[in-house]
C-alpha cells in the first residue's frame, strides 16, 4: 500500500448489510457480472466483519481494521494507525499518524469524499454526522437512503459529479456506503410485496440491482487515472436464520461478509 497511496486514487465501497453466502452464490451463478469481472478469480473473499452493525463496523474500518480473512491469522492489514506493538502492521502496510484513515489520507494530500447511504450517514443529527464528519466533503440526500428503490443510481450520479469536478492532479479518496441491500429491500424483486416483506431472495435481488449500476462508478474512477478499489460488506443480516432476524447480533450470517480489492486501470 505504500506504493499505491499517493500514486493512485482510492475507492472504498461498503455494500451495507450484504451477507457472504448470498454474495458468493450470485457470483458463482453469474448473476453479478460487473462485480465478478473485477474480482480476482471472479469470487469474493470470505471474511469476518469488525462489527455487527454499521456504526461499529465503519468506525473500525476507518481506523484501518478492514474485514479479516476467515482463517487463522495474524493477517497483515492494508492500513493501520501507528500503534506500538501492533501484530498486524507489516512492511507493506500504509501507516498513518492520525486517529483514522480518512484524516490520514487527507494529510497525505488526498481529497476525501463520503457519499452516504444508511441513516448513520444522513447528517440529520449528531450521531448521523459522526462518520461523514470525518471527510472533507460529504453528501447525503433522501434519495440515497434505504427506502428508495433507486438509491444506488442516485449515489452513483452524485459520485460522478464529484469525480468530474475534482482537479486531475489531486488524489481522491472516495467512500460510498451503499444502502440498497439494507432492509427494506423487497421492492428490488419483481412480484414481491410490502406485505410479504424482505427475504433472502429480495436481498439477492438488491445485489443484482447494485451490480447493474456499479460499472458506472468504476468507469468514472478509472477515467481520472490509476485507482485501487476495495469493495466489501460491513456486516450481514439474518432472515429467520436459527430464529434470528436483522443484525447487531452474534450470528454467523452477520459476522461473515464478502470482500474483494482490485486495481482500476486508467482509461
Amino acid at each position: 500500500m505504500n506504493e499505491i497511496v499517493g500514486s493512485h486514487d482510492l475507492l472504498l465501497v461498503t455494500l451495507d448489510t450484504l451477507r457472504y453466502d448470498v454474495a458468493a452464490e450470485l457470483a458463482a451463478e453469474g448473476r453479478i457480472p460487473h462485480l465478478a469481472s473485477r474480482m480476482p478469480g471472479g469470487a469474493w473473499d470470505e471474511r469476518h466483519a469488525p462489527g455487527s452493525f454499521t456504526y461499529a463496523s465503519h468506525q473500525a474500518m476507518f481506523a484501518g481494521f478492514l474485514p479479516t480473512p476467515a482463517a487463522p491469522g495474524p493477517h497483515r492489514r492494508l492500513f493501520a494507525a501507528r500503534f506500538a506493538g501492533s501484530e498486524t502492521t507489516a512492511e507493506g502496510t500504509y501507516v498513518f499518524d492520525t486517529p483514522d484513515l480518512v484524516s490520514g489520507l487527507a494529510a497525505a494530500g488526498y481529497h476525501t469524499v463520503c457519499v452516504g447511504g444508511v441513516g448513520f450517514f444522513n447528517k440529520r443529527g449528531a450521531l448521523g454526522s459522526v462518520l461523514p464528519g470525518l471527510f472533507q466533503e460529504s453528501h447525503w440526500e433522501p434519495e440515497f437512503g434505504v427506502p428508495s428503490p433507486t438509491s444506488f443510481e442516485a449515489q452513483v450520479a452524485c459520485a460522478e459529479k464529484v469525480i468530474a469536478g475534482l482537479e486531475r492532479d489531486r488524489r481522491l479518496f472516495l467512500f460510498v456506503n451503499v444502502s440498497a441491500l439494507h432492509q427494506p429491500n423487497w421492492f428490488h424483486l419483481p412480484g414481491a410485496t410490502r406485505e410479504a416483506g424482505d427475504s433472502r431472495a429480495t436481498h439477492a435481488a438488491a445485489l443484482e440491482y447494485v451490480d447493474r449500476h456499479i460499472g458506472r462508478l468504476f468507469s468514472a474512477m478509472s477515467g481520472r487515472g490509476p485507482g485501487f478499489a476495495i469493495v466489501c460488506s460491513d456486516h450481514g443480516t439474518a432472515y429467520g436464520d436459527d430464529g434470528y432476524t436483522g443484525h447487531r447480533l452474534g450470528h454467523e450470517v452477520v459476522w461473515t461478509v464478502p470482500y474483494t480489492h482490485f486495481f482500476l486501470e486508467a482509461s
